[in-house]
Parts: structure tokens; C-alpha cells; sequence
């Protein structure tokens, strides 16, 4: 686990203008403050947890570099000493309002003021936002107990360790389908659970799914989660009838959309209609001087996309501050 020493709570610097200040501490965030560091510009993080989604995942098999896996907290650990090595800050809070404050250049401002839930307010030329987005939860009794140890929101991260073994997928989108294809696909056997009696799933998606003979419980929805270490069964409960029952599986797959944490910006208009942050291939949003990166743009959900994310959008910082400084020069 973390540890918190060394953390900056009390804001320190608060009057300092940074070149950058990155929002989150995920694999998006670290990267993003890494290159930034790397770049010579003064850069710290600001951030309500550290590591984001990896750090409450078990075990991680599909980033490069660990042929034997690694946990998330491992890996969550070692993206935070290396952005400490290189003296960047981590403010443990939480950012509640971005504002552009004074202009100084061509299109757009030179400053923001970042405000936190502490009372807190920084300064700084640029911002990467990099909180990510959280899966949707069930909030049924055992969801969170058992996150990490049957309960998933990843196969791709976590279905192989499932071979062999019988778990649920629940949803009825194009994730949910695509994930139990392929949770069959490695060997998982594999069963659906969705509350309606349709899907919502392309209908290029849904015929793959039914030719694939994936069992489908329909109109019906998981009141529980149960085991004693781990996952060991499910209480479903039928819609329609009424009637609960009980299943005994060994996973529980849930695909029932995101929740992005973006209502701290959405005043700047950088949002889609569903709390997203639509960027160009730079990382670029609408306002100029802001960034996005990792799963708040709606990407494909991976530490390998993040960090690329990550990186992009230090070096587009990075340039647009060369910019302001060439511009400030000439004038």
C-alpha cells in the first residue's frame, strides 16, 4: 500500500505559477508529470487517490515489460517513485474547479486557477486533466468486497485468470458482448446476465453473440455477491417473476457503461454529452492551454493507451509553452 509521507497536503508553493499541473494519478497522470519533469518545466500532481483503477486491480498481465504479471499496486508504486525522483509534487486533494484567470498571449490564457476541495488554489500555464473514468458498479452487498478477488470490470486484464472456470458477464451493450466473446474465446465458461430482454448492443455484435452459444439469463439482475475469500456465488433475482435464485460461479464480470469525473469542468464546455473530454490527436480540448488524457477521453481502457495519452500530452504542453515564450519575446 501507499504510503502517504512525503505527500503535500498542506499546499505548499500554493502562490507558485507552475508550466504544469496534471490532475489525477493514474498511469495517464504519471506519465503526463514524468515527461514533463523530463522537459525541465515545473510540473506537480494533484490528486484524491494514487494509481487510479490499477491500484485496486490484483493482478496486471497485458502491460509490457512484466512477463509475469505484476500487481497494481506494484506498478502504481513504481509510476509514483519515479515522478518523485525527478521532484515532482503530489498535492493529495481534490480539484473541484479549473478557471482561466489573466490572459497574456495570442488566443488564449496564460494562467489557470485550480481550486480543491481543502480550500486550496494554485496556479499554473497549463493543465492535464487526467482523472479517468470509474466503471458503473452494480452497488450490490459484496461488489466492493470482492473487487479484485472474483469481481471485475476488465477481461481483458483479468479474464485469464479465469480459464477453466465458470463466471458471469453482466450487461447488454456492445462491452459486455464483446468482453464474454472473448472471455470464451481463452477458455472461460462463460454466462450472460443482462436486466432487459433485449440488448443495446450493435446488431453486428449481437449476431456474433447469440451464433456463439454463450447462455443467456435474461430479465434479471445480480442482488448479490457472495464467497468467503473469494467470489463463490451470485443471487439473481428474475424480473419478471420475481423468483431469486442462487448460482454458483467464480467471477463476476461487470460491463454496465462508466461514469467519467468530469463535473469539475464541465462549466469550461470541454465535455460531451456523456462527461467525456473529446481531444485531437495532440491531447488538445477546446480551451487552449488544457489537456486530456488516459480514460476521461473516452479511449480504449488500457495503461498502455493512458500512458501513450500521457505522454502526448506533456510534449503538446510543452510546445505551447515554447510558443507563449517565443511570442512574449517578440513582442
Amino acid at each position: 500500500m501507499f504510503s502517504l509521507t512525503g505527500l503535500s497536503t498542506s499546499g505548499k508553493d500554493e502562490n507558485k505559477v507552475r508550466d504544469v499541473l496534471v490532475i489525477g494519478a493514474g498511469p495517464a497522470g504519471y506519465t503526463a508529470a514524468l515527461y514533463a519533469a523530463r522537459y525541465g518545466l515545473d510540473v506537480d500532481i494533484i490528486s484524491k487517490d494514487l494509481g487510479g483503477q490499477i491500484a485496486l486491480t490484483d493482478i496486471i498481465e497485458n502491460y509490457p515489460g512484466f512477463p509475469e504479471g505484476i500487481s497494481g499496486q506494484e506498478l502504481a508504486t513504481r509510476m509514483y517513485e519515479q515522478v518523485k525522483k525527478l521532484g515532482v509534487d503530489v498535492i493529495f486533494d481534490e480539484v473541484v474547479r479549473i478557471d482561466p484567470t489573466e490572459c497574456a498571449y495570442y488566443e488564449g490564457p496564460c494562467k489557470f486557477e485550480v481550486k480543491t476541495k481543502n480550500g486550496k488554489s494554485y496556479k499554473t500555464k497549463t493543465v492535464i486533466l487526467a482523472v479517468g473514468a470509474e466503471p458503473r458498479k452494480l452497488h450490490v452487498p459484496g461488489e466492493d468486497k470482492f473487487y479484485g478477488r472474483g469481481v471485475s470490470y476488465c477481461a481483458t486484464c483479468d479474464g485469464p485468470l479465469f480459464k477453466g472456470k465458470s463466471v458471469i458477464v453482466v450487461g447488454g451493450g456492445n462491452t459486455a458482448l464483446q468482453e464474454a466473446l472473448y472471455l470464451k474465446s481463452i477458455g472461460v465458461n462463460v454466462s450472460l446476465v443482462h436486466r432487459r430482454e433485449g440488448f443495446r448492443a450493435d446488431k453486428i455484435v449481437q449476431d456474433r453473440f447469440r451464433e456463439s452459444g454463450i447462455p443467456m439469463i435474461l430479465n434479471t439482475v445480480v442482488t448479490e455477491i457472495k464467497g468467503e475469500a473469494k467470489v463463490e456465488s451470485v443471487i439473481l433475482k428474475n424480473l419478471k417473476t420475481g423468483e431469486t435464485f442462487e448460482k454458483k460461479v467464480d467471477g463476476v464480470f461487470i460491463f454496465i457503461g462508466y461514469e467519467p469525473k468530469t463535473d469539475f469542468v464541465k462549466h469550461l464546455g470541454i465535455t460531451d454529452e456523456y462527461g467525456y473530454i473529446p481531444v485531437d490527436m495532440y491531447m488538445r480540448t477546446k480551451v487552449k492551454g488544457i489537456f486530456a488524457a488516459g480514460d476521461i477521453t473516452n479511449t480504449f481502457k488500457q495503461i498502455a493507451v493512458a500512458v501513450g495519452q500521457g505522454a502526448i500530452a506533456a510534449a503538446s504542453a510543452k510546445e505551447l509553452l515554447e510558443d507563449w515564450r517565443e511570442k512574449n519575446l517578440s513582442e
